[in-house]
């Protein structure tokens, strides 16, 4: 374990720059590196932190390329990563085969008082909106995992940014990690290193609050019992949990490498304990892409969108417009932190710095600009490895002749066996290498918003698109929103899910607060402006189970519709009980065969089961703090489906 004598000396009177050293058996040297002095609550929290996990050695990163180079060398030489010499500095990693996507029955939002963290069902059911733990629970999983979990490894000690390091809308966070794969992760997926040092030494209690950095410790830890079964990917399945308290700012990940539950910047950060900074400071963290749109005059209006996870949103963030005329550029494709500027108008930034998109089903035919991104200075996890040098997934362009598959469990993989690529396989990727990143993806102000998309995998009775009738309604669709399970989490099946907002695994406190906090959002100013919302569905089928939509850049369509009514251009929607959907006049299906009236027909039985289910949900799931605006949406829905005729 570090001397912290000498620890305390090298910080207190030395600014020295980062030198990596290795020592044999592939662990840095016994030496604490730093960047420059770190601020108090920062060395308190690196000294807490090596007392509980007595790692060999502490280092701090400053985010070079050359600290990189030499983290992928260790874990090359671990057998963590192999190179994939097709492409320019691409990787590939394998995990352990438990350890292959979040896991949302062992996240947590652990606050003083329950009722903070998720809503308490009526009666004995059992809640779907977060999971709570007491402190002191917490307090005891910590005390049952953490102490040694890092003996014989390096504690990295990562500053990043989530957002632009010069943007009001921006928050620090300092993740200490005993994973090199997760240093190189974050370094794609965050800003991190000394320039963030150097602002987070620049900031005091005064600016931020007391805590003005997000805590996060993760640790991939070891089995209680027994060796770890693969070594080159550490891990402890069978007691992995992440934490998060909000009310201190602090996240803490144990017994896995992956995704989510170790990327702490992702989920935990941007979303979880997001949305409780938001919440007392008057904003939004959500799960959506962003996506600048420009019509044929030229004329620009920026758009974010709501999808469950490895639902499309990387596929639109980056779509390839079918319509003449018609531009998309991408500013993000999974996390948006909104807030209204002093005009009243809403304002949206990009807290990652990269993508961490699902690898299968991506293509030259389905996103051929993920496909123009992703072969340089990747880091592929969980795909199937080439004889080529390459990568491949289910749903990628054909085989070139000869090339033989090793799937993604390292063994010879045949056509039409068990899947060559794990569905929930990830690429991650610089967010600057997209060629259609927009221009203002980095802006510290923000893009401004003109509309809001919910939606999910709705195979039927959901129209392709529907406006919300005002923001009240608006977030009513938000909060009535459903999807199949896929395999971003533990779910298995396609089970039609509850998922408002898209944002059932990342609330960070309760969600009928959370309703509040958005229906509050229309008289945050005099002058607010809030956006359109409306509610999408590529995934609607016919009677034969194919889809009646064709989807991807044929989506431009939809965006099409969606910028006139933005410009509330006269007869350009027909109203129906659950909101307003296009007329044909006014929908662009030139040079498609599909059906119009099926695509937006508003089945009046299915949408009365539909209406009776939701309230049903949000009744059991919220009960008393369930806000009275969206009851009374709920009473407004039944009235106007009594009121239609039937089909």
């Amino acid at each position: 374990m570090p001397d912290f004598d000498s620890i305390g000396e090298d910080i207190s009177h030395c600014r020295p720059k980062v030198h990596l050293q290795w020592a044999s058996g592939s662990q840095p040297v016994r030496k604490l590196s730093v960047v420059s002095l770190l601020p108090q609550k920062l060395k308190d929290f690196v000294e807490e932190s090596v007392r509980l996990c007595r790692p060999s050695n502490v280092y701090v990163c400053d985010g070079s390329e050359a600290e990189n180079s030499m983290l992928i060398e260790l874990l090359l030489e671990n057998r963590t990563i192999v190179p994939l010499p097709k492409y320019q500095n691409c990787f590939l990693a394998r995990s352990c085969p438990r350890d292959v996507a979040r896991v949302e029955s062992r996240t947590f939002i652990c606050t003083t008082n329950r009722r903070d963290a998720v809503n308490v069902p009526r009666g004995s059911v059992k809640g779907m909106l977060g999971n709570w733990m007491s402190l002191e629970d917490a307090d005891s999983a910590v005390a049952e995992r953490f102490p040694g979990c890092m003996e014989g490894r390096t504690m990295y000690v990562i500053p990043f940014s989530m957002g632009p390091l010069d943007s009001p809308f921006s928050k620090l966070g300092v993740q200490l990690t005993d994973s090199a794969y997760v240093v190189c992760s974050m370094r794609i997926m965050t800003r991190i290193g000394t320039k963030v040092l150097e602002k987070l030494d620049s900031l005091d209690d005064s600016v931020n609050g007391v805590g003005y950095f997000v805590k996060a410790l993760h640790s991939v830890g070891h089995p209680a019992d027994g060796p770890v079964q693969h070594p080159h990917w550490p891990c402890d399945p069978d007691r992995t949990i992440i934490l998060h308290k909000p009310e201190m700012n602090e996240i803490i990940s144990y017994g896995s490498g992956y995704g989510g539950n170790s990327l702490l910047g992702k989920k935990c950060f941007a979303l979880r304990i997001g949305s409780s900074i938001a919440r007392r400071e008057g904003w939004l963290a959500e799960h959506m892409l962003i996506l600048g749109v420009t019509n044929p005059k030229g004329r620009k209006r920026y758009v974010v969108a709501a999808f469950p996870s490895a639902c499309g949103k990387t596929n639109m963030a980056m779509m390839q417009p079918t319509l003449p005329g018609y531009k998309v550029e991408c500013v993000g494709d999974d996390i948006v932190w909104m807030r209204f500027d002093r005009n009243g108008q809403l304002r949206a930034i990009n807290p990652e710095f990269g993508f961490f998109g699902v690898a299968p089903g991506t293509s030259r035919s389905t996103n051929p600009v993920a496909m123009d991104t992703v072969f340089k200075n990747t880091l592929f996890t969980n795909v199937a490895q080439t004889s080529d040098g390459g990568v491949y997934w289910e749903g990628m362009d054909k085989l070139e002749p000869g090339v033989t598959v090793t799937d993604w469990q390292g063994n010879p993989w045949t056509p039409g066996s068990t899947p060559a690529a794990h569905p929930n396989s990830r690429f991650c990727t610089p967010a600057e290498q997209c060629p259609i990143i927009d221009a203002d993806w980095q802006s510290p102000e923000g893009v401004p918003i003109d509309a809001i998309l919910f939606g999910g995998r709705r195979p039927s009775g959901v129209p392709l698109v529907y406006e919300a009738f005002d923001w009240k309604h608006g977030v009513y669709v938000g909060a009535s929103m459903k999807s199949e399970a896929t395999a971003a989490a533990e779910h298995k099946g396609k089970e039609i899910m509850h998922d408002p907002f898209a944002m059932r695994p990342f609330f960070g406190y309760n969600f009928g607060h959370y309703l509040q906090h958005w229906l509050s959002m229309e008289t945050a100013s005099p002058n607010v402006k809030v956006p359109k919302v409306f509610h999408v569905n590529w995934f609607r089928k016919d009677d034969q189970g194919k889809f009646m939509w064709p989807g991807y850049g044929e989506n431009c369509r939809v965006l099409d519709w969606i910028l006139r009514r933005i410009d509330n251009e006269p007869g350009t929607a027909q109203q129906t009980p659950i909101g307003n959907v296009p007329t044909r006049e006014s929908f662009d299906t030139r040079g498609l065969n599909v059906d119009f009236d099926g695509l937006f027909s508003v089945p009046i039985d299915f949408w009365t089961e539909e209406a009776k289910e939701v309230a049903h949900f949000l009744y059991e799931q919220v009960d008393e703090d369930l806000p009275k605006d969206i009851q009374d949406q709920i009473n407004n829905l039944f009235s106007r489906l009594s009121l239609y005729p039937r089909n």
